[in-house]
């Protein structure tokens, strides 16, 4: 029996034979095996079900040979936490659902089950299609839709962190999962996701289209945000999905974990006098400001390529993680479009979900507006921002670098806790800016006078001193006005203080479930 035993489970490190591993790595793709390895520390995988799979017997059912199940899953270490992982195994059949009693991965799998049951992040190595119409001819008959449904992997985002690298051609089911995910990756030039692939596309719309041009990193990265972040190889993105979770508790009643930390807390920069220009109107580099204030080293930003006027980004201020949203002043100004508005929200929720502290850098005109902004619902979806951020539970801290006007302003505020509410000297804020607030609001006295554009001036100068942050200040309608050079001082000793409370109300968030 111990020889039958060994004899399976080197079939099973077979995979899909000789032949098939190096057709996938003349793709330039890892087998999932080798993605697990690299994913994880050295020789923490713990496989589940690695005998699943289909025999082939003589005619005295004598066992000649097994097929391994074209999926492979367990529980790995990453940097000695415990992870359960989980991916198809595209030599076998292409990675297509292997069709058992219970099914190893997938929605409705165990490798599922195992995360939920144990609190344990999930890790999606996706590199295959799903279901096939081939299997038809095994069941006699179809399928209904949701019998093997996403229960299970909606159950887990409210619960534990699950990552997704889509590391091949994704579609039906993988798909549906690689965007279930708090944080997703895929590889350019190599990987791609869809509803539906150029097969299917041709024969549904008559359009012939390439995979990658359908489903490529620079359509479901860059341009949708369908999945978070790009790599350029393999190696990258498992590497992403090691930094992602490295800023994750297990799971939603732990704590985010603290890592050692030489960056002194009181690491005043002078260069952050200059970044704001003098000229209202002249953008800056956000994330040159964001790489001055935290840890050194440590941001780990979310969605780089898409909806680029707003930035969001893990980081750690003494080894404490947080999440940073920052207005992007180099793209619409700053402004809130409607993918802008979609990131924010994600973003907001992954953080409420899973304990970090929310810092707010704002620099923010207003809505995006015009006939494109009113065409993509910009004021629907920037008022659903307000509405996620009416129900958010984690301390935050909103930090005015500059403008923060209308209702995109009331996005970067907590009225739920202590509504703490920073500011540099050179922030302005209001319903509207100076400049065409007055033209609407006197706008008949405008009309009216000898000189209109004189008079325009002449308001907008009567106007402008009541818009010192220091008049607010005196009402404290703001909190406080620091010295720039004091922002990572302050955020860390904040980020410190948000212990406390957030360790008082672990759990499942009790607003709403996280959204993907």
């Amino acid at each position: 029996m111990l020889d039958e035993l060994t004899f399976r489970r080197d079939e099973a490190q077979k995979m899909g034979g000789d032949v098939a591993i190096e057709r996938q790595h003349a793709a330039g793709r890892l087998t999932v095996r080798e993605r697990i390895a690299q994913l994880g520390d050295r020789d923490s995988f713990q496989e589940i079900g690695g005998l699943a799979g289909t025999g082939q017997y003589d005619a005295d059912e004598t066992l000649q040979s097994v097929t391994p199940a074209p999926y492979v899953g367990g529980t790995v270490k990453i940097d000695s936490r415990t992870v359960v992982v989980g991916g198809e195994d595209f030599t076998v059949r292409g990675g297509t659902t292997f069709s058992a009693a219970r099914r190893k991965g997938g929605q409705g799998g165990l490798v599922e089950d195992f995360a939920f049951h144990y609190r344990l992040p999930l890790v999606n190595l996706i590199d295959g299609a799903g279901g096939t119409v081939s299997s038809i001819e095994k069941r006699r008959h179809t399928v209904f839709p949701g019998v093997h449904g996403f229960e299970r992997s909606v159950s887990l985002l409210g619960q534990s962190p699950v990552a997704s690298a889509v590391l091949g051609t994704a579609a039906g089911g993988p798909a549906g999962r690689a965007i279930l995910s708090h944080f997703s990756v895929m590889v350019r030039g190599s990987s791609q996701i869809f509803a539906a692939g150029p097969p299917v596309v041709k024969r549904s719309l008559g359009q012939v289209i390439d995979k990658e041009d359908l489903g490529g990193a620079a359509v479901a990265v860059d341009k949708a945000g369908t999945i978070h972040n790009a790599a350029g190889t393999e190696a990258e993105a498992l590497e992403q999905i090691r930094r992602f979770l490295s800023f994750m508790p297990q799971n939603v009643w732990e704590m985010p974990p603290v890592t050692p930390c030489d960056d002194p807390v009181d690491r005043c920069e002078e260069g952050l006098l200059k970044i704001v220009p003098p000229r209202r109107t002249q953008a800056f580099n956000v994330r040159k400001l964001i790489d001055m204030i935290v840890d050194r080293g440590s941001a780990f930003e979310i969605q780089p390529t898409h909806a680029k006027s707003v930035v969001t980004t893990l980081a750690r201020f003494n080894g404490r993680p947080a999440g940073i949203v920052a207005n992007n002043p180099m793209v619409y100004g700053g402004a809130m479009d409607d993918r802008s508005a979609r990131k924010q929200i994600r973003f907001m929720q992954l953080c409420d979900t899973f304990h970090l502290p929310l810092i707010f850098l704002v620099d923010v005109p207003g809505f995006m507006v015009g006939l494109r902004a009113e065409e993509n619902a910009t004021l629907l979806e920037g008022m659903r921002v307000v509405h996620v951020a009416a129900g958010i539970s984690v301390p935050t801290t909103t930090l005015v670098v500059r403008k923060c006007y209308g209702m995109a302003g009331m996005a970067t505020c907590n009225k739920n806790g202590v509504d703490y509410k920073l500011a540099w000297p050179t922030a302005e804020w209001g319903s509207l800016p100076i400049e065409g607030g007055v033209a609407a609001a006197f706008r008949r006295e405008i009309r009216d006078a000898a000189d209109p554009a004189l008079k325009e001036k002449e308001i907008e100068a009567r106007l402008r001193p009541f818009a010192s942050p220091f008049r607010t200040a005196e009402a404290f309608a703001v909190e406080d006005i620091i010295d720039p050079r004091e922002t990572r001082p302050v955020l860390c000793r904040l980020v410190e203080l948000a212990e406390a409370p957030i360790r008082q109300n672990l759990g499942p968030r009790k607003v709403f479930n996280f959204m993907p």
